[in-house]
């Protein structure tokens, strides 16, 4: 089977961008041509033997000329149907894994993979992985960031909200462009073409379904993870958070549980703009950006580690990472976190953004070390997908 990857990002990016490496190596693997479709990047490391590409937009760091001709292009982009229709032309493929495109690449790459169809009667598949809730949601995280409250004002296609909120950088131009970017294909009625929408949680895929169109073709599918060895570890004495220093992460009220337990040692292993805060706190070793044999080190070592998110969790490695290195999890409850946790046998949940709640866990379990070994030696029995009984499923829907 011949397979094209389109993802905006071709390099090393974020989670998209690791899922799409890895299950294009594994379906390599497995025998079938994969290609990929995306923006030319100077760290690009993948691509297609049309060498088609669309011009990289970098909305931060462009000129001030390129900047004025982006909202449009951010809505439909003629490059990016030109650039993929070369790549149809000479890859052929049976299907279009589509994953993060919007605003980048658009979804007139939707458009041009069903002309492309039409006009060559070649079947082709076109499948789409969603990593965000951005098909319902124009700032793709239903949360306003300006009042850091979960929002579901867009749900049901109300995108004007987006607008009035400012949830698209605390900006009303740029909420407006979401806004319309939201609107024009909703009514242009694109996504009708997509054949299946793979939701990476249960959680995920309520959501989307608050769509009509999108409930007849979402499919739960939590991510897959390494296959791990399982080790008895000796724990040592702390408590670990690992992912990223960020508001919507709950990391404000996961620092004041720290400050309220100074008898606790925390160990914080990451990178974001709450660093400084972090830095402050007595009982907190920051360690930094962990990857690789530090980072398993890291987990299996630990007591047991927090995934304190506020905002709306999809499928959070750091839960599944937890368990599978031996380590219990107190997660909140949101999002797809509480799918990961067998509540009482691997871990535990706390009520989202409750510090009160988050505290007396943190204490409970800290206390009681026979428990979290018991939970601990329960992670054994874990199973998560792995990438083998991932593609399984994944090729069932390719068809």
């Amino acid at each position: 089977m011949k397979i094209l990857l389109v993802n905006k990002f071709l390099h090393p990016n974020g989670g998209s961008e690791t899922y799409i490496f890895k299950l294009g190596s594994y379906l390599r693997q497995k025998g079938h041509e994969v290609q990929y479709f995306g923006m030319e990047h100077e760290g690009r490391i993948v691509g297609n033997q049309a060498e088609a590409y669309t011009a990289d937009m970098d909305f931060h760091n462009s000129s001030r000329l390129s900047k004025l001709t982006y909202p449009l292009k951010t809505i439909y982009s003629k490059e990016a149907k030109e650039k993929i229709r070369l790549v149809l032309n000479s890859f052929q493929p049976d299907a279009v894994h589509l994953n993060n495109f919007n605003y980048q690449l658009t979804p007139s790459v939707i458009l041009e993979v069903v002309n492309w169809r039409k006009t060559t009667g070649h079947p082709c598949k076109i499948v789409f992985t969603a990593h965000d809730y951005q098909l319902v949601c124009p700032n793709h995280m239903m949360k306003n960031p300006n009042t850091n409250t979960n929002c579901e004002k867009c749900v049901g296609g109300h995108f004007l909200n987006c607008t009035k909120g400012k949830c698209i950088h605390g900006s009303t131009a740029k909420s407006a462009i979401g806004t319309m970017e939201s609107y024009f294909w909703k009514f242009n009625g694109v996504y009708k073409y997509i054949d299946t929408m793979i939701c990476c949680s249960a959680f995920m895929k309520t959501k989307m379904d608050t769509n009509p169109l999108f409930a007849k073709k979402t499919v739960a599918l939590h991510n897959f993870i390494d296959k791990v060895e399982w080790k008895n570890t000796q724990k040592k004495d702390y408590v670990l958070y690992f992912g990223r220093f960020s508001e919507e992460k709950g990391i404000e009220t996961l620092l004041e549980v720290c400050r309220q337990l100074p008898e606790i040692p925390f160990v914080f292993a990451g990178s974001g703009p709450l660093e400084d805060k972090i830095n402050r706190v007595a009982n907190i070793k920051n360690v930094g950006f962990q990857t690789g044999i530090a980072l398993e080190t890291l987990i299996r070592e630990a007591r047991f580690s927090i995934c304190p998110s506020e905002c709306y969790e999809n499928c959070p490695f750091s839960v599944m990472e937890s368990q599978m290195y031996a380590t219990p999890v107190l997660g909140a409850d949101i999002g797809g976190i509480p799918e990961l946790i067998q509540v009482g046998e691997t871990g535990v949940l706390f009520e989202s953004g409750n510090e009160n709640d988050l505290k007396d866990n943190v204490r409970r379990l800290w206390l009681d070390e026979e428990l979290t070994d018991k939970y601990s030696k329960n992670c054994a029995n874990i199973c998560f997908d792995t990438i083998d009984t991932y593609y399984e499923k994944l090729i069932k829907i390719y068809g």
